[in-house]
């Protein structure tokens, strides 16, 4: 497909749904430099990280909700074309919200469906997922002549309802107007794992984890692949998406080329995904896994965290419930060899890669390095464990009755200070180190880090208020 670089886009109105999110924001935003008419920005938070920028380029932000139907008919009312990006479930503990899964992916899917139909509106791009067709069983160099993987076979909720949504947008391609003449056109655009300066899925999780030194092991072997895909090549990937499906290119036949569509897009690299993460980890100075885990062990060891989230979500707060480790779906994101060709992309939509990985990885490195810089890392959680190990070990010394292992943490205290006098000093003077540290850290991060400022104050302080707390009711008894 050869056409000029603005081809449908120019004085067309563009709605991005799940445009305040990190893929949907650069679409905005490069419509909007090839000049578009018009772009919305549909999305169900109020503002992001991104926001400042699209308001300042001119781009309509709209809330609204994609499973409430209403929503979607007044966002999309007078659009050309419509780019679906919103979903629901993708990692962490939203995993666990089956219905809400569900609600987002399927059953928005179908009001967008359903608005375009009635409003007109010819074109629809969807951002859909390798998972369609990938559940665990290695893949190499696939294309889009795979089946579907079985719906029942998914280990997650997300795989299986974007699976549904993506047949029901290829399946709705080429159906007439209700209310007008025309005729409607749907692609579905599979994208790798997206990363680049300011993605918001995948690597914060993983910074967060590598601060904490909970990536102790790397899951399969050193010739497991998987694709990745920079965030400028997938926004590209949707532009000639989107006019693969104009109708009304001089010379060509009515049917569009990308109608009915479905479109690996990736950066054409197979890598090994801690290869790929390692000069990140390593450029922060964050230590790299070491050790090895056997792809069905990390699968039981995910159904364990699944089956502890699964019971436990439904009782905790989102805010106590913390982030999953690892989960079955994601043992096979990395665990398992899946790669596939964008050489369908290429020969019909001109798809290119225009960011090369070791470019990409360059800018996100950038990125992630003046991120650091503006934040405080904490100790890793062993440094945690060993402290608070230690703490309770001179508690139960200096001030517990003998019994189960008391008698020894007190034989050992007393080896080395040889008195319990010693002993409820040193303890006393630890709890006032850490309160004091409290105070210190807190009033740094307000300077250095104010976002993480709380946490950093009653993360340090919680260990020496509770002892105190403790002791004060020792003495009034």
């Amino acid at each position: 497909m050869h056409l000029s670089e603005n081809e449908g886009i120019e004085k067309n109105t563009f709605v991005v749904i799940g445009g305040l999110g990190f893929v949907g924001s650069a679409l905005c935003l490069e419509l909007v430099r090839r000049g578009a008419h018009q772009v919305r920005a549909f999305d169900l938070l109020s503002e992001s990280p991104w926001s400042d920028d699209l308001h300042s380029q001119g781009i309509f932000c709209i809330q609204g909700d994609v499973s409430k139907r209403q929503d979607v008919e007044k966002a999309l009312h007078g659009a050309d074309c419509v780019f679906h990006l919103a979903s629901y479930g993708m990692s962490g503990k939203e995993m666990l919200q089956y219905g809400r899964v569900d609600e987002i992916n399927i059953n928005g899917t179908c009001h967008i469906l359903d608005a375009c139909l009635e409003l007109g509106i010819k074109r629809l791009v969807y951002v859909s997922t390798y998972n369609v067709v990938f559940g665990g069983k290695e893949i190499v160099n696939g294309n889009e002549a795979l089946p579907y993987f079985p719906l029942d076979d998914h280990v997650d909720p997300y795989g299986r309802s974007k699976s549904i949504a993506e047949q029901l947008v290829l399946k709705s391609n080429g159906r007439p107007f209700k209310k007008k003449k025309g005729t409607f056109y749907s692609c579905a655009i599979r994208p790798a794992a997206i990363y680049g300066p300011g993605e918001e899925r995948h690597l914060p999780r993983i910074m967060k984890l590598a601060k904490l030194g909970l990536l102790p092991f790397k899951i399969g072997g050193k010739n497991v692949k998987s694709d990745w895909v920079y965030v400028d090549n997938l926004v590209l990937a949707l532009l000639l998406a989107s006019m693969g499906l104009l109708d009304d290119i001089p010379g060509r036949a009515r049917q569009p080329i990308a109608a009915g569509q479905a479109y690996f897009i990736s950066d054409g690299y197979p890598v090994n995904s801690f290869e790929f993460l390692q000069p990140l980890l390593k450029s922060l100075d964050y230590d790299l896994p070491k050790l090895s885990l056997a792809v069905p062990h990390a699968l039981l060891l995910g159904k364990l965290f699944w089956v502890f989230y699964s019971l436990l979500y439904p009782w905790l707060s989102r805010r106590w419930l913390p982030q999953p480790l690892i989960l079955p779906a994601e043992v096979y994101k990395v665990g398992v060899t899946h790669y596939f060709s964008f050489l369908k992309a290429k020969e019909e939509l001109g798809y290119r890669p225009m960011v090369s990985p070791q470019e990409g990885m360059a800018a996100t490195i950038a990125y992630w390095k003046e991120r650091k810089r503006r934040a405080l890392d904490g100790p890793t959680i062993y440094t945690w464990l060993l402290v608070v190990m230690g703490m309770m070990m001179l508690f139960c010394a200096a001030y517990m009755p003998d019994f189960g292992p008391v008698p020894l943490c007190r034989a050992i205290g007393l080896f080395f200070l040889h008195s319990i006098t010693a002993l409820r000093l040193l303890f006393l003077l630890s709890v006032a180190a850490h309160v004091g540290e409290a105070v210190y850290a807190w009033k740094l991060a307000t300077k250095v880090d104010p976002a993480n400022a709380r946490g950093w104050f009653w993360q340090t302080f919680a260990l020496g208020i509770f002892s105190l707390r403790y002791l004060l009711k020792r003495a009034q008894a």
